[in-house]
Protein backbone atom coordinates (compact mmCIF):
# COMPACT_ATOMS: atom_id res chain seq x y z
CA UNK A 1 0.00 0.00 0.00
CA UNK A 2 1.52 3.65 -1.21
CA UNK A 3 1.17 6.08 2.04
CA UNK A 4 -1.23 8.78 1.57
CA UNK A 5 1.33 11.26 2.53
CA UNK A 6 3.11 10.16 -0.19
CA UNK A 7 0.62 10.56 -2.88
CA UNK A 8 -1.43 13.59 -1.00
CA UNK A 9 2.52 15.19 -1.91
CA UNK A 10 2.02 14.41 -5.59
CA UNK A 11 -1.48 16.78 -5.29
CA UNK A 12 0.62 19.30 -3.69
CA UNK A 13 3.53 19.62 -6.15
CA UNK A 14 1.24 19.55 -9.05
CA UNK A 15 -0.43 22.68 -7.63
CA UNK A 16 2.22 24.35 -6.97
CA UNK A 17 3.82 23.71 -10.15
CA UNK A 18 0.59 25.21 -11.78
CA UNK A 19 -0.03 28.62 -9.86
CA UNK A 20 3.46 28.95 -10.60
CA UNK A 21 3.39 28.40 -14.29
CA UNK A 22 0.36 30.51 -14.24
CA UNK A 23 1.66 33.46 -12.35
CA UNK A 24 4.40 34.36 -15.52
CA UNK A 25 6.88 35.47 -12.09
CA UNK A 26 8.76 31.76 -13.44
CA UNK A 27 12.61 32.40 -14.60
CA UNK A 28 12.76 31.58 -18.14
CA UNK A 29 15.79 29.27 -17.29
CA UNK A 30 13.47 26.93 -15.25
CA UNK A 31 10.24 27.30 -17.01
CA UNK A 32 10.76 24.47 -19.41
CA UNK A 33 12.12 22.55 -16.82
CA UNK A 34 9.07 23.21 -14.60
CA UNK A 35 6.50 22.57 -17.75
CA UNK A 36 7.91 19.55 -18.25
CA UNK A 37 7.73 18.41 -14.44
CA UNK A 38 3.98 19.80 -14.43
CA UNK A 39 3.14 17.89 -17.47
CA UNK A 40 4.60 14.39 -16.26
CA UNK A 41 2.29 14.96 -13.12
CA UNK A 42 -0.71 15.61 -15.06
CA UNK A 43 -0.44 11.54 -16.15
CA UNK A 44 -1.63 10.12 -12.56
CA UNK A 45 -2.80 13.36 -10.92
CA UNK A 46 -6.31 11.82 -11.40
CA UNK A 47 -5.01 8.17 -10.39
CA UNK A 48 -3.60 10.17 -7.30
CA UNK A 49 -7.08 11.60 -6.71
CA UNK A 50 -9.16 8.47 -7.15
CA UNK A 51 -6.44 6.58 -4.39
CA UNK A 52 -7.02 9.35 -1.71
CA UNK A 53 -11.02 8.93 -1.94
CA UNK A 54 -11.16 5.09 -2.39
CA UNK A 55 -11.44 4.40 1.34
CA UNK A 56 -14.08 7.29 1.68
CA UNK A 57 -16.22 5.65 -1.10
CA UNK A 58 -15.37 2.45 -0.10
CA UNK A 59 -16.63 2.87 3.39
CA UNK A 60 -19.86 4.82 2.25
CA UNK A 61 -20.99 1.56 -0.16
CA UNK A 62 -20.30 -0.78 2.53
CA UNK A 63 -22.55 1.11 4.71
CA UNK A 64 -25.43 0.72 1.78
CA UNK A 65 -24.59 -2.81 1.77
CA UNK A 66 -24.71 -3.01 5.98
CA UNK A 67 -27.99 -1.48 6.24
CA UNK A 68 -30.96 -3.28 6.39
CA UNK A 69 -33.37 -0.80 5.86
CA UNK A 70 -31.19 -0.53 2.00
CA UNK A 71 -34.09 -1.90 -0.79
CA UNK A 72 -32.86 -4.65 -2.61
CA UNK A 73 -32.39 -2.69 -6.01
CA UNK A 74 -29.95 -0.24 -4.54
CA UNK A 75 -28.30 -3.02 -2.45
CA UNK A 76 -27.33 -4.53 -6.04
CA UNK A 77 -26.08 -1.57 -7.40
CA UNK A 78 -23.88 -0.89 -4.23
CA UNK A 79 -22.66 -4.51 -4.61
CA UNK A 80 -21.49 -3.98 -8.42
CA UNK A 81 -20.19 -0.67 -7.53
CA UNK A 82 -17.91 -1.97 -5.00
CA UNK A 83 -16.62 -4.56 -6.99
CA UNK A 84 -15.71 -2.10 -9.80
CA UNK A 85 -13.88 0.19 -7.41
CA UNK A 86 -11.88 -2.87 -6.08
CA UNK A 87 -10.69 -3.45 -9.58
CA UNK A 88 -10.12 0.09 -10.35
CA UNK A 89 -7.86 0.41 -7.17
CA UNK A 90 -6.02 -1.89 -8.07
CA UNK A 91 -5.36 -0.35 -11.28
CA UNK A 92 -4.82 2.92 -10.20
CA UNK A 93 -2.29 1.73 -7.25
CA UNK A 94 -0.20 -0.20 -10.02
CA UNK A 95 -0.06 3.44 -12.26
CA UNK A 96 1.24 5.24 -8.33
CA UNK A 97 3.80 2.73 -8.34
CA UNK A 98 4.68 2.79 -11.76
CA UNK A 99 5.12 6.38 -11.90
CA UNK A 100 6.89 6.52 -7.91
CA UNK A 101 9.56 4.02 -8.88
CA UNK A 102 12.94 5.11 -9.01
CA UNK A 103 13.81 6.34 -12.30
CA UNK A 104 17.18 5.40 -14.18
CA UNK A 105 18.39 8.58 -15.63
CA UNK A 106 20.82 6.04 -18.00
CA UNK A 107 17.45 5.48 -19.93
CA UNK A 108 17.47 8.53 -21.80
CA UNK A 109 21.36 8.10 -22.70
CA UNK A 110 23.29 7.10 -25.87
CA UNK A 111 24.90 4.05 -25.65
CA UNK A 112 28.16 1.77 -27.27
CA UNK A 113 27.56 -1.45 -27.77
CA UNK A 114 30.17 -4.19 -28.04
CA UNK A 115 29.32 -7.56 -29.85
CA UNK A 116 32.27 -10.40 -29.84
CA UNK A 117 32.20 -13.48 -31.44
CA UNK A 118 32.51 -16.33 -28.17
CA UNK A 119 32.88 -20.22 -28.16
CA UNK A 120 32.15 -21.48 -31.73
CA UNK A 121 35.22 -20.53 -34.18
CA UNK A 122 33.73 -19.09 -37.22
CA UNK A 123 30.30 -20.10 -37.11
CA UNK A 124 30.53 -17.71 -33.65
CA UNK A 125 32.13 -15.00 -35.73
CA UNK A 126 28.90 -15.04 -38.46
CA UNK A 127 26.96 -14.85 -35.82
CA UNK A 128 28.42 -11.81 -34.36
CA UNK A 129 27.90 -10.34 -37.94
CA UNK A 130 23.97 -11.57 -37.87
CA UNK A 131 23.35 -9.90 -34.31
CA UNK A 132 25.32 -6.90 -35.29
CA UNK A 133 22.67 -6.27 -38.65
CA UNK A 134 20.16 -6.93 -36.53
CA UNK A 135 20.94 -3.85 -34.35
CA UNK A 136 22.11 -2.25 -37.56
CA UNK A 137 17.70 -2.65 -38.69
CA UNK A 138 16.61 -1.89 -35.43
CA UNK A 139 18.37 1.27 -35.56
CA UNK A 140 17.33 1.76 -39.15
CA UNK A 141 13.38 1.32 -38.21
CA UNK A 142 13.86 3.60 -34.93
CA UNK A 143 15.54 6.53 -36.81
CA UNK A 144 18.78 6.39 -34.82
CA UNK A 145 22.14 7.03 -36.21
CA UNK A 146 24.55 4.37 -35.67
CA UNK A 147 28.46 4.48 -36.31
CA UNK A 148 30.98 2.09 -36.01
CA UNK A 149 33.70 2.78 -33.63
CA UNK A 150 36.04 -0.17 -34.57
CA UNK A 151 35.68 -3.52 -36.06
CA UNK A 152 37.79 -6.95 -36.55
CA UNK A 153 36.26 -8.78 -39.09
CA UNK A 154 37.01 -12.61 -39.61
CA UNK A 155 36.95 -14.88 -42.87
CA UNK A 156 33.40 -15.60 -44.72
CA UNK A 157 31.91 -12.01 -43.87
CA UNK A 158 32.19 -13.09 -39.93
CA UNK A 159 32.93 -10.09 -36.89
CA UNK A 160 35.49 -11.20 -34.14
CA UNK A 161 34.83 -7.76 -32.63
CA UNK A 162 32.39 -4.85 -33.50
CA UNK A 163 32.06 -1.64 -31.08
CA UNK A 164 29.73 1.09 -31.89
CA UNK A 165 27.30 4.11 -30.67
CA UNK A 166 23.93 4.88 -31.12
CA UNK A 167 22.81 7.85 -31.30
CA UNK A 168 19.17 9.18 -30.65
CA UNK A 169 15.56 9.07 -28.13
CA UNK A 170 15.40 6.74 -25.14
CA UNK A 171 18.73 4.35 -26.55
CA UNK A 172 19.95 3.16 -23.73
CA UNK A 173 16.17 2.00 -22.13
CA UNK A 174 15.15 0.03 -25.17
CA UNK A 175 18.68 -2.17 -25.58
CA UNK A 176 19.63 -2.55 -21.96
CA UNK A 177 18.52 -5.84 -21.76
CA UNK A 178 20.48 -7.31 -24.62
CA UNK A 179 23.55 -7.43 -22.36
CA UNK A 180 24.55 -11.09 -22.06
CA UNK A 181 25.62 -14.22 -23.97
CA UNK A 182 23.80 -15.00 -27.12
CA UNK A 183 23.25 -18.36 -28.73
CA UNK A 184 22.94 -20.05 -31.77
CA UNK A 185 21.92 -23.36 -32.66
CA UNK A 186 21.97 -23.93 -36.63
CA UNK A 187 23.95 -26.26 -39.53
CA UNK A 188 26.58 -24.28 -40.16
CA UNK A 189 26.92 -24.00 -44.44
CA UNK A 190 30.18 -26.14 -43.85
CA UNK A 191 28.07 -28.62 -42.19
CA UNK A 192 27.88 -32.21 -44.91
CA UNK A 193 25.94 -33.99 -42.20
CA UNK A 194 23.41 -31.77 -41.36
CA UNK A 195 24.15 -31.56 -37.93
CA UNK A 196 23.16 -28.32 -35.37
CA UNK A 197 26.30 -26.77 -33.78
CA UNK A 198 25.77 -24.72 -30.94
CA UNK A 199 27.93 -21.37 -30.63
CA UNK A 200 27.68 -18.14 -28.96
CA UNK A 201 28.27 -14.20 -29.03
CA UNK A 202 28.75 -11.53 -26.24
CA UNK A 203 26.76 -8.57 -26.42
CA UNK A 204 27.44 -5.40 -23.79
CA UNK A 205 25.75 -2.37 -23.48
CA UNK A 206 27.21 0.55 -22.36
CA UNK A 207 25.66 3.92 -21.50
CA UNK A 208 27.73 7.03 -22.99
CA UNK A 209 28.77 9.01 -19.99
CA UNK A 210 29.25 12.55 -21.32
CA UNK A 211 32.14 14.60 -19.24
CA UNK A 212 29.63 15.84 -16.63
CA UNK A 213 28.48 11.98 -15.73
CA UNK A 214 32.14 11.19 -14.68
CA UNK A 215 35.73 12.65 -14.29
CA UNK A 216 38.50 11.10 -15.64
CA UNK A 217 42.19 12.09 -13.83
CA UNK A 218 44.57 12.07 -16.66
CA UNK A 219 47.34 11.15 -14.13
CA UNK A 220 44.79 8.27 -13.75
CA UNK A 221 45.91 7.24 -17.67
CA UNK A 222 48.70 5.25 -19.43
CA UNK A 223 48.64 5.95 -22.60
CA UNK A 224 50.81 3.64 -25.33
CA UNK A 225 51.15 4.32 -28.72
CA UNK A 226 52.24 2.03 -31.33
CA UNK A 227 52.10 1.24 -35.19
CA UNK A 228 48.63 -0.38 -36.20
CA UNK A 229 49.14 -3.78 -37.59
CA UNK A 230 46.69 -4.61 -40.33
CA UNK A 231 46.05 -8.77 -41.21
CA UNK A 232 49.15 -11.00 -41.79
CA UNK A 233 50.84 -8.54 -39.50
CA UNK A 234 51.74 -5.51 -42.07
CA UNK A 235 51.54 -1.69 -41.49
CA UNK A 236 48.11 -0.18 -41.71
CA UNK A 237 50.45 3.21 -41.76
CA UNK A 238 54.00 3.88 -40.85
CA UNK A 239 53.20 6.16 -38.04
CA UNK A 240 52.12 5.41 -34.48
CA UNK A 241 48.65 6.21 -34.78
CA UNK A 242 47.53 3.64 -32.71
CA UNK A 243 46.33 3.90 -29.21
CA UNK A 244 45.92 1.70 -26.26
CA UNK A 245 44.64 3.92 -22.65
CA UNK A 246 44.46 2.13 -19.63
CA UNK A 247 42.74 3.05 -16.52
CA UNK A 248 45.04 2.21 -13.57
CA UNK A 249 42.68 2.25 -10.80
CA UNK A 250 40.47 -0.31 -12.39
CA UNK A 251 42.93 -1.67 -14.61
CA UNK A 252 40.35 -1.49 -17.51
CA UNK A 253 42.47 -1.19 -21.38
CA UNK A 254 40.75 0.28 -24.45
CA UNK A 255 42.81 -0.63 -27.80
CA UNK A 256 42.31 1.95 -31.01
CA UNK A 257 43.35 1.86 -34.31
CA UNK A 258 40.88 2.31 -36.85
CA UNK A 259 41.94 6.32 -37.71
CA UNK A 260 44.99 6.99 -39.54
CA UNK A 261 44.82 9.73 -36.83
CA UNK A 262 46.29 9.14 -33.07
CA UNK A 263 44.40 12.02 -31.99
CA UNK A 264 41.28 10.25 -33.50
CA UNK A 265 42.01 7.15 -31.77
CA UNK A 266 42.26 8.75 -28.12
CA UNK A 267 38.64 10.39 -28.75
CA UNK A 268 37.25 6.84 -29.70
CA UNK A 269 39.57 5.13 -27.04
CA UNK A 270 38.33 7.55 -24.32
CA UNK A 271 34.67 7.48 -25.30
CA UNK A 272 34.86 3.58 -24.98
CA UNK A 273 36.89 3.77 -21.26
CA UNK A 274 34.06 6.14 -20.31
CA UNK A 275 31.47 4.27 -20.84
CA UNK A 276 32.99 1.38 -19.39
CA UNK A 277 34.30 3.37 -16.00
CA UNK A 278 30.47 4.07 -15.53
CA UNK A 279 28.87 1.22 -16.25
CA UNK A 280 31.24 -0.44 -13.87
CA UNK A 281 30.16 2.76 -11.14
CA UNK A 282 26.35 2.15 -12.16
CA UNK A 283 27.24 -1.71 -11.66
CA UNK A 284 28.52 -1.29 -8.23
CA UNK A 285 26.29 1.24 -6.38
CA UNK A 286 23.24 -1.47 -8.14
CA UNK A 287 24.48 -3.96 -5.96
CA UNK A 288 25.23 -1.92 -3.08
CA UNK A 289 21.68 -1.25 -3.10
CA UNK A 290 19.83 -4.63 -3.95
CA UNK A 291 22.89 -6.56 -1.75
CA UNK A 292 22.07 -10.05 -1.84
CA UNK A 293 18.97 -9.73 -4.12
CA UNK A 294 19.87 -10.18 -7.59
CA UNK A 295 17.10 -9.39 -10.17
CA UNK A 296 16.46 -11.59 -13.12
CA UNK A 297 16.90 -8.77 -15.54
CA UNK A 298 19.16 -5.91 -16.47
CA UNK A 299 22.31 -7.20 -14.72
CA UNK A 300 24.31 -6.64 -17.64
CA UNK A 301 26.37 -9.60 -16.85
CA UNK A 302 28.12 -10.40 -19.92
CA UNK A 303 28.86 -14.23 -18.72
CA UNK A 304 24.97 -14.79 -18.32
CA UNK A 305 23.08 -17.02 -20.87
CA UNK A 306 20.04 -15.05 -22.51
CA UNK A 307 18.98 -15.82 -25.23
CA UNK A 308 19.21 -19.00 -27.75
CA UNK A 309 18.11 -18.78 -31.18
CA UNK A 310 17.32 -22.22 -32.72
CA UNK A 311 17.49 -22.19 -36.51
CA UNK A 312 16.10 -25.45 -37.11
CA UNK A 313 12.83 -24.55 -35.20
CA UNK A 314 12.86 -21.42 -36.34
CA UNK A 315 12.31 -19.91 -32.51
CA UNK A 316 14.32 -17.60 -30.42
CA UNK A 317 13.85 -17.90 -26.42
CA UNK A 318 14.81 -15.74 -23.79
CA UNK A 319 15.58 -17.46 -20.94
CA UNK A 320 15.29 -14.85 -18.36
CA UNK A 321 11.62 -14.47 -18.75
CA UNK A 322 10.90 -17.98 -20.07
CA UNK A 323 9.48 -16.50 -23.56
CA UNK A 324 9.45 -18.34 -26.92
CA UNK A 325 8.56 -16.32 -30.14
CA UNK A 326 8.75 -18.49 -33.27
CA UNK A 327 9.06 -15.75 -35.67
CA UNK A 328 13.33 -16.20 -36.08
CA UNK A 329 13.41 -14.64 -39.32
CA UNK A 330 11.58 -11.30 -38.31
CA UNK A 331 13.24 -10.93 -34.80
CA UNK A 332 17.12 -10.75 -36.83
CA UNK A 333 14.99 -8.69 -39.41
CA UNK A 334 14.47 -6.23 -36.36
CA UNK A 335 10.47 -7.06 -36.66
CA UNK A 336 9.26 -8.76 -33.61
CA UNK A 337 12.74 -7.22 -31.80
CA UNK A 338 9.95 -4.69 -29.80
CA UNK A 339 8.18 -7.51 -28.90
CA UNK A 340 10.76 -9.13 -26.83
CA UNK A 341 11.87 -5.52 -25.19
CA UNK A 342 8.04 -4.84 -24.35
CA UNK A 343 7.82 -8.07 -22.46
CA UNK A 344 11.81 -8.02 -20.80
CA UNK A 345 10.63 -4.39 -19.86
CA UNK A 346 7.13 -5.17 -18.28
CA UNK A 347 8.52 -8.33 -16.34
CA UNK A 348 11.59 -5.59 -15.01
CA UNK A 349 8.66 -2.89 -14.19
CA UNK A 350 6.90 -5.86 -12.34
CA UNK A 351 9.54 -7.00 -10.54
CA UNK A 352 10.58 -3.58 -9.37
CA UNK A 353 7.22 -2.89 -8.06
CA UNK A 354 7.62 -6.45 -6.10
CA UNK A 355 10.94 -4.50 -4.12
CA UNK A 356 9.18 -1.39 -3.90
Amino acid sequence: MIPKKTVNDLLIKHSDLERELSSGEIDKKFFAEKSKEYSHLNEVINDAKKYLSFENDKRELEKILADQNSDTELSKMAEVELKELDIQYKKVEKNLKLFLLPKDEADKKNVIIEIRAGTGGLEASLFASDLFKMYEKVSSKKKWFLEIISISKSDAGGLKEVIASIKGINIYSTLKYESGVHRVQRVPDTETQGRVHTSAATVAVLPEAEEVDLQINESDLRIDVFRAGGPGGQSVNTTDSAVRITHIPSGISVSQQDEKSQHKNKAKGLKILRARLYELERSRIDQERSKDRKSKIGTGDRSERIRTYNFPQGRVTDHRINLTLHKLEEFLEGEAFDEMVESLSLRAQEESLDNL
